[in-house]
């Protein structure tokens, strides 16, 4: 996603917060900081940092990650695996924008027009735009600094001396991550909470920067859910993105970027790849991976690794959608309407060599990219639409333990 000019390829309430809920607005309208010093003990007295890690996440070889799963249920951590350990925030740390813009908004919070657009597609689409706004009009590091103290943050720190206008070289980690979607649920406002988790139910498929951000909670999981996603290509950078049926003109450029200092806490060289939010009925758990890959990685296997490690992880209250998941090969593969090869019917496009979800599959068009042809399409349901099967890495023509689509049977 982009942080100045550089490209980073970036509930309900308990009845037993309602007191809460109410104190901390009433403290908005006399003391314009409304929210406490310290979110450490959060709003039911627990200490988000105490729990023994332990994880049976399956990290694929050469990620390096950073994994935290908590069931609001129980108060308890289901997965924790370095959980503390700094990683460079990419556009996570547009929670933290949104957060401290947010934090005097007044009795009534309200937003101006122009900052609620701002808000929504930065949200929602990880827009870099909005986010050099945020940080540039409110203090750079100093915004940082204020939610670390605000919530009670261990592990978050600025972007390191030299790289200050580089907000997505902001340090922070999975067990901060949560603490911040824990506030955001149950100490925050309700107009805070309903403007920023509403924004992440909406997150789009392509972001702002032309990547496909529906990876790892998005992908993995059944909705509900929300998500805030971030991606750098770090040293190496990650090919332009090719999400959405653009032309190559509209196709987002690479772009340079700066030289990554070799002594800072975070790495800022490998790649790297988060996916942050919450997943189930009542936001019942919140998921924070982060994760590093070796440099040269492309999007699509980062991607793909993300979306392996995210599948293994126990998530109280998820529901796993049904379908075979399989490598596809090629680059900027269409998703289609229909199974044929048609003007004005697709959808999206496929980031190079990603693993998708393979639901059922039909015959259709035939497709041919010599020396093979195929009359099969799969229909991807977390696409809404069918790609060929020749491009789906499989021997076959039609794919053994895949059933046919309805009106095929």
């Amino acid at each position: 996603m982009r942080s100045t000019v550089s490209t980073w390829a970036s509930a309900s309430r308990r009845p037993g917060h309602l007191l809460v809920a109410i104190a901390a607005f009433l403290s908005l309208t006399f003391a314009g900081a409304a929210w406490p010093q310290s979110a450490a003990a959060l709003p039911d007295g627990t200490d988000d940092t105490s729990s023994v890690e332990a994880s049976n996440a399956q990290v694929p070889v050469g990620v390096t990650a950073g994994v935290a799963v908590f069931d609001r249920q129980t108060g308890t951590f289901s997965e924790q695996l370095n959980a503390s350990t700094q990683f460079r925030s990419a556009s996570i740390v547009k929670l933290l924008l949104a957060l401290d813009f947010l934090w005097t908004r007044g009795p009534d919070y309200t937003v101006p027009a122009a900052d609620r657009t701002r808000l929504n597609v930065m949200l929602r689409s990880s827009d870099d735009d909005a986010a050099n706004h945020y940080w540039s009009h409110y203090g750079g590091s100093a915004i940082v600094n204020r939610m670390t103290s605000r919530l009670g943050l261990t592990d978050t720190a600025p972007p390191p001396a030299g790289q200050e206008q580089m907000w997505g070289y902001t340090a922070t980690s999975a067990r901060d991550t949560v603490k911040v979607y824990r506030y955001l649920l149950e100490g925050a406002p309700a107009p805070v909470r309903d403007l920023v988790m509403g924004n992440l139910r909406q997150s789009t498929r392509c972001a702002s920067d032309g990547f496909d951000q529906h990876f790892g909670v998005a992908a993995a999981f059944d909705r509900p859910w929300a998500v805030k996603q971030g991606w750098s290509g770090g040293a190496t950078g990650f090919e332009p993105g090719t999400c959405g049926p653009v032309s190559s003109a509209s196709a987002p450029a690479a772009v340079s970027r700066p030289s990554a200092p070799t002594a800072a806490t975070a790495d800022l060289r490998r790649p790297a790849l988060h996916t942050t939010g919450t997943v189930g009925a009542g936001d019942r758990s919140i998921v924070a991976v982060f994760s590093l890959h070796p440099e040269g990685t492309s999007y699509g296997k980062a991607f793909t690794d993300l979306g392996r490690l995210t599948r293994s992880l126990t998530v109280p209250g998820a529901s796993v959608p049904s379908g075979k998941w399989y490598g596809t090969w090629s680059s900027g593969v269409n998703v289609r309407e229909e199974p044929l090869i048609e003007d004005g019917n697709v959808l999206t496009r496929l980031p190079a060599g990603v693993e998708v979800l393979v639901g059922c599959q039909k015959k259709g068009q035939v497709v041919s990219v010599p020396p093979y042809t195929n009359e099969w399409w799969a229909y991807l349901p977390q696409y809404g639409g069918y790609i060929s099967n020749i491009y789906i890495s499989h021997p076959d023509n039609q794919l053994p333990d895949v059933p046919l689509c309805p009106n095929q049977q």
